[in-house]
């Protein structure tokens, strides 16, 4: 037994090797015991490090940090702006729209396609300082009447199909492009200079569209096009610029012209319909009168030739001296039956002056 620092240490062992207590004492007589000393090699929780203990430490953190990692990748998130394809050993099982979606981890992968629209340019390209710049290449193309144009447009497309956009085809954007100067050659060839400058530049945009929306649906690449719409068309040269600018300045000076003489036809038709009016109505009253008067005519005739008939010779000689009064208005007429020899004078019945003068 040693004193060190006040504790009694025992280096006696039983019969097995254990330390045995001080004599005097047992385990449970409530003396004082020295502390317990640990083994080296027992693995003890305050002991050394052993490596077999390092191992299996490791090998715990790596399980944890594993299933955490396949845990949080077997859950992700879909935007508004995409949409999803998962596969599974190289083949397609679905495609997710927005929000959140489960795949089965190490087996199944996703690509995320975005759905949102993009736009393009046609004919040119944008410098460093925001310039349009000529692309002579696909810009400058033929026209009906054998002439140049240099023509711009601004194409805006979006993918419609993620699937056919990923395994389709490699480069979807340049097969679109093709596709798009392909078909704005082929509408631009059947109108004049004059009409894709000025007024078919509409019905070139429709026919367009409407041929690459055709190209696209038996290609199959996913993607849509969304809207393309002329930028500039201008001829290719300056003295030919110059000349259309003329050309556009008379156009624009007879469209006034025009604009003038419609609103002048304008304010005339409807004064020339009133005054045709007008007159329409005054004829129908015309037609009117005449035709009441006619009538009147026809009564009074028909009365006279009910007394005609009651006595046709008064009737007669009635109208005979009628119409002898309206002939010969300043005549002297005498009515004689033909046997009368002497006339008597029958001036003064007549008027005073005849009196006088038979006198």
């Amino acid at each position: 037994m040693e004193n060190i620092n006040g504790e009694y240490h025992f280096s006696g062992s039983g019969q097995n090797g254990e330390q045995q207590p001080p004599q005097g004492s047992t385990p449970n007589d409530g003396g004082t015991r020295r502390p317990r000393t640990h083994r080296p090699g027992k693995g003890g929780t305050n002991g050394p490090m052993t490596p077999g203990r390092a191992v299996r430490i490791a090998v715990i953190v790596l399980a944890v940090i594993l299933i955490g990692n396949v845990i949080s990748g077997s859950f992700y998130n879909v935007s508004e702006q995409q949409n999803a394809v998962v596969t599974q050993f190289g083949k397609v099982v679905r495609t997710d729209s927005a929000g959140l979606h489960f795949k089965v981890p190490l087996l199944q992968q996703v690509h995320m396609v975005d759905i949102t629209t993009h736009g393009t340019g046609l004919g040119y390209s944008v410098g460093p300082y925001g310039q349009n710049i000529t692309d002579v290449s696909n810009g400058v193309m033929i026209t009906s009447d054998f002439n140049l144009i240099n023509i711009d447009f601004y194409m805006e497309y979006r993918v419609n199909d993620p699937v056919a956009y990923l395994y389709n085809t490699e480069m979807p954007e340049q097969i679109l492009k093709n596709i798009a100067l392909a078909s704005i050659r082929s509408t631009v060839v059947n109108y004049t200079v004059d009409e894709a400058m000025t007024t078919s530049k509409s019905a070139i945009q429709s026919e367009v569209k409407s041929r690459m929306v055709e190209a696209l649906n038996e290609q199959q690449i996913g993607l849509q096009v969304v809207n393309i719409t002329i930028q500039d068309a201008e001829p290719p040269t300056t003295e030919v610029i110059n000349a259309f600018k003329n050309v556009e300045t008379v156009k624009q000076s007879a469209e006034t012209t025009i604009n003038q003489a419609r609103k002048y036809e304008s304010e005339q038709i409807p004064a020339a319909e009133a005054e045709a009016d007008r007159i329409v109505q005054s004829a129908e009253a015309t037609k009117a009168a005449r035709i009441a008067e006619a009538e009147g005519q026809v009564a009074r005739f028909n009365a006279m030739f009910e007394q005609y008939q009651l006595n046709p010779l008064i009737t007669k000689q009635r109208m005979f001296y009628e119409t002898l009064e309206q002939v010969l208005p300043g005549v002297k007429l005498i009515i004689t039956d033909g046997t009368t020899e002497n006339v008597l004078p029958l001036a003064p019945f007549a008027g005073g002056s005849s009196a006088e003068g038979g006198e």
